[in-house]
């Protein structure tokens, strides 16, 4: 495996600085996020460390010789918006970028993106099959023909009060993953695998690694605490922003020794990049980075 960072918790570096760092700490890789340039939608959303609309020949050779200057691969292309959204034309604009984000992956050699299925929350789990069939075939074909994979990050996206109960991505339990496989069958449709969804789910977080060895694409190390008294209060069914916090890898419920054995086990020597979203961690840009030194400490020793 190569131990790598989520740039989304350093919004304000540039692409420069974002490499610097990363080699500075140790990382191997880096997932890039290269959202459209514009306002945040929510929390570590819209951050833009590439601007693929600005992308050329020259810029491709600058980023890919810069990152290997410094040691430093790009692992993929990060962008997560909701291709499946109700407001079309906001699946429009996800669904354009997506397909630009294939082309620029392509074109810098990196040949992964990793980002969401999305969801429409006014229809059934059946229906969004559905959709998601007619959305994602020729995305899928795209990537096909530019030998770029999409890994699909396992995050049911229902966090906050406006995205309860349905969530606004689909791509999160074994069933759908089995049926989006089946709808959908391509070497290029993988997945991006995040333990501390399933242990928000109250899942087996290592039992799909074994499954689903083929399709893991992509990992990220990230945690979450669930907070009891606070369950108490609220019960499962109240949106889980209410009763639970993502914290820093080891620092919640998911048990990443068992986790890192459990990728072990399926031989898989891909990119897991830490993606720190610890709200403790972010008073300040020391902080920030504390946290997420902290964080490879803890993991490259287990690696």
């Amino acid at each position: 495996m190569k131990l790598g960072l989520h740039s989304a918790i350093l919004p304000d570096k540039t692409f420069e600085e974002l490499i610097d760092y990363a080699a500075s700490v140790g990382f191997e890789c880096v997932e890039v996020c290269c959202w459209p340039v514009g306002k945040a939608t929510r929390r570590y959303a819209g951050v833009t460390h590439i601007n693929i609309s600005e992308l050329d020949d020259a810029k491709i050779k600058y980023y890919q010789d810069y990152a290997a200057a410094k040691g430093v691969s790009i692992a993929t292309l990060g962008y997560y918006p909701n291709a499946l959204d109700c407001n079309k034309e906001a699946a429009e604009v996800a669904i354009e970028h997506i397909k630009n984000l294939i082309v620029a992956s392509a074109k810098m050699g990196v040949n992964m993106i990793s980002t969401f299925i999305g969801k429409d929350k006014t229809k059934t789990v059946e229906e969004n099959l559905e959709l998601y069939k007619e959305v994602w075939t020729p995305i899928v074909k795209l990537a096909e023909e530019h030998g770029v994979k999409i890994a699909i990050e396992n995050c049911p996206m229902l966090y906050t009060k406006d995205e309860w109960p349905g969530g606004v991505n689909l791509a999160s339990t074994p069933y759908i993953w089995r049926k989006m496989f089946e709808l959908i069958r391509s070497d290029n449709l993988g997945l991006a695998y995040d333990p501390s969804h399933p242990y928000l789910l109250q899942m087996d977080v290592n039992k799909p690694l074994y499954e689903f060895k083929d399709k893991i694409f992509h990992v990220h190390f990230k945690d979450i605490k669930i907070y009891q008294d606070k369950l108490n209060e609220y019960g499962y069914f109240a949106y889980p922003s209410l009763w639970h916090s993502p914290k820093l890898p080891g620092l919640g419920g998911v048990n990443f020794p068992a986790f890192i054995s459990a990728l072990n086990d399926i031989r898989y020597t891909g990119p897991a990049v830490i993606e720190v979203e610890d709200k403790a961690f972010e008073a300040c840009e020391s902080d920030v980075k504390a946290g997420i030194e902290r964080s490879y400490r803890y993991l490259r020793t287990l690696m």
